[in-house]
């Protein structure tokens, strides 16, 4: 049932890219319950999963490939419309591939080694494309949208400056752990 919900997520993938980088590829409300139906997807599946017993490190690495997917995939879309910088989406492929690669090779594990940060610009990753997409909803007079686009981009912008962050703390961690021994 976890791997249900979190296949989900992966198929509406292309719907929120396409939606996000053209305004008329989807209806507006259809790309708002789109969003939501991700974000509500990626807090169950594992919920969920340790509900049922069949949370493993192969299911966390789906979910995670799977959020990393549609997040950058989304935010490209918003890019490529040029609603957030190209930048977000770019360092976001850079921080998940640190993040695989680091876990597995680094540290030998199975499971995705999290770290603080990083665990936080994941749920946050999803805030720009839900503050554009709701402010395509929102009323066209009253101010709102201007308002929801400019949180979208102060968001983004705030994010790029987290990843940052959140690479240079993951390239770090092992110097920390070798002068701790």
């Amino acid at each position: 049932m976890a791997n249900l919900l979190t296949s989900i997520r992966l198929l509406l993938i292309l719907p929120v890219a396409g939606a996000m980088a053209q305004r008329d590829f989807l209806a507006d409300w259809l790309l708002a319950l789109f969003l939501i139906l991700a974000i509500v997807t990626d807090y169950y599946d594992g919920i969920v999963a340790r509900a049922q017993g069949t949370a493993s490190a192969r299911g966390q690495i789906f979910d995670h490939s799977t959020d990393f997917l549609f997040v950058t995939s989304g935010l490209a879309g918003a890019a490529y419309a040029e609603l957030v910088p190209w930048v977000l989406p770019v360092l976001i492929v850079l921080a998940f591939s640190q993040y695989v690669l680091d876990s597995h090779f680094l540290y030998h594990q199975k499971s995705l080694r999290m770290s603080f940060l990083g665990r936080w610009n994941g749920v946050f990753y999803f805030g720009p494309l839900l503050l554009i997409a709701t402010a395509r909803i929102s009323p066209e007079n009253s101010g709102l949208y201007p308002l929801l686009m400019t949180l979208a981009s102060l968001l983004a912008f705030g994010l790029i400056i987290s990843t940052l962050l959140s690479i240079v703390d993951r390239a770090i961690a092992p110097l920390r752990h070798s002068s701790g021994d």
